[in-house]
């Protein structure tokens, strides 16, 4: 059993559970004497301080005992500070658990010290190591000059636009590294970047450190052209063949002509992004189908990775359609993929990944305990550990079909379908997998399920700007609107897409109300432009489906859809907004979509003084339970959640929303005629017709929600949990599955408590004294705790 997600009436309960009538989920409806001996002198009293979280630094003045671990187990060593929290410092006590350490202010000796560190504590001096990934050699053998090209997201204030980076190994090898600088912060400090540099040295299937620290100084050295890559023979082709016309692009033929986009650019790697459409020999070009290859180069070594993506997805092409084809991928001359018979779907795209000369055997492992410190990831439970088999069982099912392209990967191909699953969440469940454990084979789902991404058919390329296809430029198109409501009338055109002009199916069907979050980790993670773009293609075709009015045309507002569609949309713009590198002028527009849909939500809720006073959102689809009386508090809790993150993030607007929204679940647990074990209800009631007013406190809706034979009942009583079949102290909604009602509401109270909101605290201790709670370790995308 999994999350109650259903398909677009918003009514369906999750597979085998119950249907929209029912309100509880289950168990509701679911000889001599000699002299006395000394006493002993008093034991010294240790007084343990937490200091930092794995991967930030433990900051104190003076030498005293640090220790490292979390709950019984730990390595304590005498330091003196600053420490960095980390297993290079200190050893790994407990291999895939976020650890903690904490230092003895009784035992402080100040002699000899460092002069006291201010407080607050200032951002990493130079030299003062920031974080640190694990590089894992994957190779048998020796490996000797091994590139590595990885993205990483810094807390705001780390690295100001005065600081450089330096890298160390574990062993104190100085390693030259390339920062590429993508976002930036509001301070102007990096937010996100891609790294680059080259390992001297790997033994076979060792493990290293890289600790980045800052250095006090920004390098100044430029990239290169494709000049050098060219001149050593560099070459990369695609071949299609359709009804019997071969059609090709020459990755090496297009960087030679000097149109491409410079993506990596320094004295380490160099990545050119080159595009163009399918040719015959003559020169026809194939009127939809398009390649793109990224190419990154690394200096004084005949290497280069090689992106391939085979592209379907032009807007305002006539005539879009399916092809089905064969294809072949060249590198060096060498034939590196093909495939006959390769069905590709309308509105879509496929990608696969080479390298020219030896692959690199190397796998990045990410900090964890950092990106989540820096807010870019949710903060997840860090008492929580992965389960092996779990892990196991992700890696040993990613075969077959759905690893191929116009595949779906991890995720439901069919996004309507009734039921829950992994997808659902903040992060779908194989990513929050990845995140936590650092796992190589979850972290090879997350970025292969991230590659599929494209088939579904959500892409739409602007030929004009090669760019997805945005608001901006086209404020009247639709996905879900007819051609009549198109119509600018400041252009005097229609901006309805061109008709289909042969089979335009495709089994991948998306759904806002159910879109996974492919794409946020691994570009965060690998910097890699095709999955930056993949975000970017979702957050704009979340917008742009609606009926034009709907989303009131340019502002693309989302608050037509279903409250878990909003969620996910709200999420997707959050995203997009935050990491786009600052140069890319969609940065822009995702950030004005952003404060619309927030403004939008502010004046309808926040401040508007005739809005509901339990914080829940009524607009879209949300009254459509029980007659239109009730709303589903899952999907609220979704929206909740996805608003949390936001402000997370580091949007005002959205922290002044959350403080709002964080009425709804907080009150379910904290107030006084409402029982907190019904919080996670699958339906509750909040007006007495489908035209009354709401309700103004949750009293009503309890006594409406629930049957007077239980109302009458302790909260919480034996006797309660005897009528619902639960065990006392249970909450009703699937309690002791990872993705069941009470999981959803999770985040939702997590943020609520981040947000100051009144009760926040005790709302969250009630919840978390529950007495049957979901095992996380198989499915971690809803184990979100208060930061």
């Amino acid at each position: 059993m999994l999350t109650a997600c259903g398909g677009g009436s918003g009514l369906d309960a999750p597979a085998g559970g119950t249907d929209s009538a029912t309100l509880l989920g289950k168990g509701g409806v679911k000889g001599s004497k000699p002299a006395p001996a000394p006493a002993p002198a008093p034991a010294p009293t240790t007084s343990w301080t937490r200091c930092a979280t794995e991967g930030e630094v433990c900051n104190f003045s003076g030498t005293t005992q640090v220790r490292y671990g979390l709950d019984s187990t730990w390595v304590t060593k005498s330091l003196t500070g600053p420490v960095n929290c980390n297993n290079t410092t200190f050893g790994d006590p407990l291999p895939g658990t976020v650890k903690v350490c904490e230092y003895d202010a009784s035992m402080i000796s100040t002699a000899p010290a460092p002069a006291p560190a201010p407080a607050p504590a200032p951002a990493p001096a130079p030299g003062v190591t920031i974080t640190n990934v694990r590089l894992d050699s994957t190779s048998t053998t020796n490996q000797a000059n091994v590139p590595v090209t990885f993205g990483q997201v810094f807390a705001a204030g780390s690295v100001l636009p005065t600081d450089g980076l330096t890298a160390t190994l574990s062993d104190g090898t100085t390693v030259p590294v390339q920062v590429d600088s993508k976002a930036t912060n509001p301070d102007g400090s990096m937010r996100h970047a891609v790294l680059s540099a080259v390992i001297p040295s790997l033994a076979a299937n060792q493990s290293v450190t890289l600790n980045l620290a800052k250095s006090g100084s920004v390098s100044t050295s430029s990239g290169t052209t494709p000049a050098a890559l060219l001149n050593a023979g560099f070459t990369a082709s695609v071949n299609v063949t359709l009804n019997g016309v071969v059609y090709s692009a020459s990755a090496d033929a297009l960087l030679k002509s000097g149109s491409y986009m410079t993506w990596l650019s320094g004295p380490v790697a160099n990545e050119w992004i080159v595009s163009a459409p399918l040719k015959t020999a003559s020169g026809t070009e194939h009127p939809q189908l398009s390649a793109r290859f990224a190419i990154r180069s690394y200096a004084g070594m005949n290497k280069a990775k090689v992106d391939v993506t085979i592209e379907n997805d032009w807007a305002y092409e006539p005539n879009p359609q399916n092809y089905t084809y064969d294809v072949q991928i060249l590198v060096g001359g060498s034939n590196v993929y093909s495939k006959t018979g390769m069905a590709h779907y309308h509105h879509a795209r496929w990608r696969k990944e080479f390298w020219w000369g030896a692959t690199p055997q190397l796998n990045v492992a990410h900090n964890a305990a950092y990106l989540i410190s820096t807010k870019a990831i949710p903060k997840y439970d860090p008492a929580l550990t992965i389960s092996s088999t779990a892990l196991s069982s992700l890696t040993s099912g990613w075969s077959g079909t759905k690893t191929e392209p116009m595949g779906a990967g991890q995720a439901t191909p069919y996004m309507p379908d009734t039921g829950g699953r992994p997808d659902i969440g903040l992060l779908p469940g194989w990513a929050a997998m990845y995140v936590l454990s650092g796992d190589k084979g979850a972290k090879d789902v997350t970025l292969g399920t991230a590659a599929l991404a494209g088939s579904w058919s959500v892409h739409y390329r602007d030929k004009l700007t090669d760019r997805p296809v945005s608001l901006v430029n086209y404020p009247y198109m639709t996905i879900l609107g007819s051609t009549s409501d198109t119509y600018n009338p400041s252009t005097g055109k229609y901006e309805a897409f061109p008709a289909c002009g042969g089979t335009c199916t495709n089994p991948n069907v998306a759904d806002s109300a159910h879109q996974p979050a492919f794409s946020f980790v691994p570009y965060l993670v690998t910097g890699d432009y095709y999955h930056l773009e993949e975000l970017q293609f979702w957050a704009m075709w979340d917008i742009f489906q609606y009926n034009p009015a709907y989303r009131e045309y340019g502002k693309g507002l989302v608050k037509s859809d279903q409250v878990r569609g909003q969620a996910w949309s709200m999420r997707a713009l959050g995203e997009a907004a935050y990491i786009t590198p600052d140069k890319d002028p969609m940065k822009a527009q995702f950030e004005t979509f952003l404060s619309n849909n927030l403004d939008w939500y502010n004046t309808n809720y926040t401040a508007n003084a005739s809005a509901n006073s339990l914080g829940i959102i009524t607009n879209g689809a949300a009254m459509v339970y029980n007659d239109s009386r009730g709303i589903a508090p899952w999907q609220d809790d979704f929206f909740t959640s996805a608003i949390g993150r936001t402000a997370e993030l580091g949007y005002p607007k959205a922290k002044q929303l959350m403080v709002w929204k964080a009425k709804f679940p907080i009150g379910r647990m904290t107030d006084t005629g409402f029982c907190w074990i019904y919080g996670s209800s699958y339906a509750l009631n909040i007006r007495d017709t489908s035209t009354s007013p709401y309700y103004s406190s949750f009293g009503p809706v309890y006594q409406a929600s629930v049957p007077s034979t239980q109302t009458s009942l302790a909260c919480g009583s034996s006797a309660m949990a005897s009528a619902l079949g639960l065990q006392t102290g249970e909450m009703v909604g699937y309690s002791s599955e990872n993705t069941g009602y009470p999981s959803n509401m999770q985040p939702a109270l997590a943020y609520s408590v981040d947000s100051g909101a009144t009760n926040g605290a005790t709302a969250w201790q009630v919840f978390m004294n529950r007495t049957v709670k979901p095992d996380y370790s198989t499915g971690p995308q809803f184990a979100i705790v208060p930061r």
